[in-house]
């Protein structure tokens, strides 16, 4: 009972915070009450950096020095019941839960609450089950075959189109991962030739038979590493542009010559194009430029460029048809109209000449 009154005594007395160390001599003061008086309990305040709080609005902790630090523990008693409490309160001591002193109708309480610091996630997501993830893409496929199969002929087109727009809008950004920097132009001396040089090496250049292929992945590192690769034997090479677009073949010769610094000789009819290496030509070191794709990348930037091309395609076939429904449309309405209007007047006529 006097545990019980000095608890209370101290509830009533203390509306501050009260720190761990303290929490510990306090169960070992409780049970070495005699060395005490009542007095003494209503000014011991402990410092310590985690302590259990009690908050209170503009009620601050104040510190008293006491005697009680240092001079409790070198009694034997005390000093055993510390013994016996150190391992019980060894794991609050590593635990980042702040614990708060509650003391509502003259009875103690401890309150435990999560740290306000990293443990606590505020934008935490709910978790949603494969049952409803499964439910809302039923849900989306049952909508959008019903539009598929709507009577309306205008609500089936505006799905393709506006399906399609996605798409699109989709293809251009992965498209944009392709694009790199162009390096900065090396400064180098153009050769010129003249109309007899030129007329020999276009000659030599057909007759030969050592080509670089330019197929669907267009110029990419491994094209410039080929006519390299030639050009260390023979002074001309000939690119050959197969599958290649009407007018493609001016850009891949504009972009080859950029890149391996050769020199454009002639254009054939058949997307064939003659490079010469120049007199001055030395091998770089790097044959392959750091500013082109590598093969892989260049033919998933192929099709997604013909992705492209189809959808587009697809979305100005649509964009027609539709036009033309609604002219068809406004047709059949203006019809209908003009001939509800006839049949009004006629009825006019026949009521004036009865």
């Amino acid at each position: 009972m006097a545990v019980i009154a000095s608890i209370r005594q101290i509830n009533r007395q203390f509306t501050f915070a009260v720190k761990r160390d303290s929490l510990l001599k306090f169960c070992c003061f409780i049970q070495n009450e005699s060395f005490w008086s009542r007095e003494c309990l209503n000014c011991i305040t402990f410092a310590n950096h985690r302590s259990y709080s009690v908050m209170r609005d503009s009620l601050h902790a104040p510190y008293v020095a006491s005697p009680f630090d240092s001079s409790m523990l070198v009694k034997p008693n005390v000093f055993q019941h510390h013994n016996i409490l150190c391992k019980w309160l060894h794991a609050r001591y590593l635990s980042n839960a702040s614990i708060e002193l509650q003391t509502d109708k003259d009875v103690i309480r401890f309150s435990f609450h999560k740290p306000p610091g990293r443990y606590v996630s505020t934008n935490r997501k709910r978790k949603v089950s494969k049952r409803a993830k499964l439910n809302e893409l039923r849900f989306y496929r049952l909508k959008a075959k019903k539009k598929m199969n709507s009577p309306n002929p205008e609500v089936r087109i505006r799905y393709k189109l506006e399906k399609a727009k996605r798409k699109e809008a989709w293809l251009i950004e992965k498209l944009r991962k392709f694009e790199i920097l162009k390096a900065p132009v090396e400064a180098y001396d153009p050769e010129i030739l003249t109309e007899e040089e030129k007329h020999y090496l276009k000659r030599t250049g057909e007759k030969k038979k050592n080509y670089v292929q330019v197929g669907r992945r267009g110029v990419f590192g491994g094209v410039v590493l080929n006519m390299h690769l030639h050009w260390k034997k023979h002074e001309t090479v000939k690119v050959t542009c197969k599958p290649c677009k009407p007018g493609q073949v001016h850009e891949y010769a504009e972009e080859l010559a950029r890149l391996s610094k050769g020199i454009v000789i002639d254009i054939k009819p058949n997307n064939t194009i003659i490079f010469y290496r120049g007199k001055n030509y030395v091998q770089p070191k790097t044959m392959s430029p750091a500013d082109t794709l590598s093969k892989n990348k260049a033919l998933e930037k192929y099709k997604y460029g013909q992705s492209l091309d189809h959808t587009s395609e697809f979305i100005e076939k649509l964009e027609k048809e539709l036009e033309e429904y609604l002219e068809h449309k406004a047709r059949y309405k203006k019809a209908k109209e003009s001939e509800s209007q006839d049949f009004a007047d006629n009825n006019g006529y026949n009521s004036t000449l009865s």
